[in-house]
């Protein structure tokens, strides 16, 4: 008997249901049981769900990374800006670039080809936020650590944009010697930032505008999810980020509105089930069958790319001399990759096919992994930080 849709949405509800509490018994976050839920009902382990359906539920990341990112823009309020000052920004800048040239760097020395090394290298850069934000939720983090946390994972993405552009622009240069133009190639990374805040903060102005009118949270929720879906919907149509436009809006909104958290509230109300299908669904697209074939080059981008995340972000940490916590313990909790790393893995196989296996294998092996311990280890740290109480 052929399932339709909904069945296999019940089934995605139920089974990260019941993973979530199974993994709460052994003390990890409810996201790792999501994710392993997923990977056991998805089409590369027990195939439950078939893979063309996990292609089809696109849009329910889309919907989840928009609520996320418009979470994450909340922590933009100009008195907590004004009182970090430039930390946030050093850190994020330290832990992108320090993975970023660390992993290049490693993979030049074991001898692999300089356009592999350089874009695997820029890919190393980006962080998934999902998860760091489903650990601090489940938990009620609170504290130093956690604060710098979402603003870092917030710049980090603009952070890996630009990486990538400049050593897009190299990779040109060497295939094209004489033919590219190194300063269009940057200027592009930096124009869709700029283009992804400025429609973020206009959304986000225009927000205001409705909440005068309408009163009754039914109807602000669906002025929120109205404006979320189509924050998301012009990124993608414009080519911009939906991540950094949805957190820009949501950055607009709490600086420009005094009703800003009622409405924050408001929106995780009813984000529960949509989470929970994401991190299924995520789960689903990890296939575990290709590790066997990461080969050496998979473990130096996976030892190498944590290794640089936490010293590039106790750097950063120690020039600012912040406090003993975040220097210790921030650099831990970014380990995750998933979304923004995958989309740049799309753009580096057009622009070297001949490697595009290579890349692929490696950057998905690794998103298996970090997705699967990095919600485990961000919660240690934020323990070992003393901003999740036993």
């Amino acid at each position: 008997m052929q399932m339709n849709t909904l069945f296999y949405l019940a089934l995605i509800l139920f089974a990260g249901l019941i993973f979530g509490r199974v993994v709460k018994q052994i003390r990890l976050p409810n996201v790792t049981g999501y994710l392993i839920a997923g990977l056991l009902i998805g089409p590369y382990v027990f195939k439950l769900i078939p893979l063309d359906l996990v292609e089809g539920l696109e849009l329910v990341s889309e919907m989840a990374l928009g609520f996320i990112a418009f979470s994450i823009g909340s922590e933009f309020k100009l008195s907590y800006l004004k009182k970090a000052g430039m930390l946030p920004i050093v850190i994020a800048l330290f832990e992108a670039l320090t993975a970023s040239i660390l992993v290049t760097v490693v993979l030049l020395i074991f001898g692999f080809d300089i356009e592999l090394a350089l874009l695997l290298g820029a890919i190393a850069a980006a962080t998934a936020p999902a998860a760091t934000v489903m650990v601090i939720r489940q938990f009620k983090a609170k504290g130093p650590v956690t604060s710098t946390l979402l603003t870092v994972v917030a710049l980090d993405d603009a952070v890996a944009l630009i990486a990538f552009g400049l050593a897009a622009a190299i990779v040109n240069i060497l295939q094209h010697p004489g033919e590219s133009s190194v300063i269009l190639a940057i200027i592009m990374p930096v124009a869709e930032i700029i283009g992804s805040i400025l429609l973020g903060f206009l959304l986000g102005f225009l927000f205001v505008l409705p909440l005068r009118y309408f009163k009754k949270a039914s109807n602000r929720l669906i002025i929120i999810m109205a404006f979320i879906f189509l924050g998301s919907s012009l990124a993608t149509m414009l080519g911009l980020s939906s991540l950094l436009l949805c957190m820009s809006m949501s950055a607009m909104l709490v600086n420009a509105s005094k009703e800003a958290e009622s409405i924050l509230k408001l929106s995780d109300s009813v984000t529960a089930p949509i989470y929970v299908m994401f991190f299924v669904v995520s789960g689903m697209g990890l296939d575990v069958s290709i590790l066997p074939s990461v080969g050496l080059i998979g473990i130096l981008y996976i030892i190498t790319r944590v290794i640089g995340k936490v010293a590039g972000a106790y750097i950063g940490a120690a020039i600012m001399k912040a406090e003993e916590a975040i220097r210790k313990y921030i650099g831990f909790t970014l380990v995750p990759q998933a979304g923004v790393a995958i989309g740049l893995t799309l753009l580096a196989s057009r622009m070297v096919p001949e490697y595009a296996q290579t890349i692929r294998t490696v950057v998905l092996s690794a998103t298996l992994i970090y997705e699967l311990v990095g919600p485990g280890i961000t919660k240690f740290s934020l323990q070992k930080a003393g901003e999740i109480k036993a």
